[in-house]
C-alpha cells in the first residue's frame, strides 16, 4: 500500500468516525504499531465491532463483522464513498 493509499485509508476512517459520532454512535480510531487503522464502532452492551477501510479498484469500501462472527457469518460492507455510509452501518452493525 502506498503512502498515498494509507493517507486516503485513514482519512476514510477518520470521516466515517465523525458521521458516525453525528448519528450518536461511540467510535475510537485505532492506530496499531504494526498493521491496519481501524475503527472500532462502542454500543452499549454488545460486542465491538471494527471496520475496516480497503481499496477495491479505485473505489474504497467499508467493511465490518463481529470478532465472534468470524467463522460463521459473512462480512458485510458499504462503499466509502456512499453518502450513507454512517446510516446504513449505524443500522445493520450496531443494531
Amino acid at each position: 500500500m502506498t503512502s498515498h493509499d494509507q493517507q486516503e485509508q485513514f482519512i476514510h476512517l477518520v470521516r466515517l468516525g465523525r458521521d458516525l459520532r453525528d448519528l450518536g454512535v461511540g467510535t475510537a480510531l485505532v492506530l496499531p504499531a504494526a498493521g491496519q487503522p481501524v475503527l472500532e464502532v462502542i454500543s452499549t452492551g454488545r460486542a465491538r465491532v471494527r471496520i475496516t477501510a480497503t481499496r477495491h479498484g479505485r473505489d474504497w469500501l467499508f467493511t465490518w463483522r463481529p470478532w465472534w462472527a468470524r467463522c460463521w457469518r459473512r462480512s458485510e460492507q458499504v462503499w466509502a464513498e456512499a453518502r450513507n455510509a454512517a446510516d446504513i452501518i449505524a443500522a445493520v452493525a450496531i443494531a
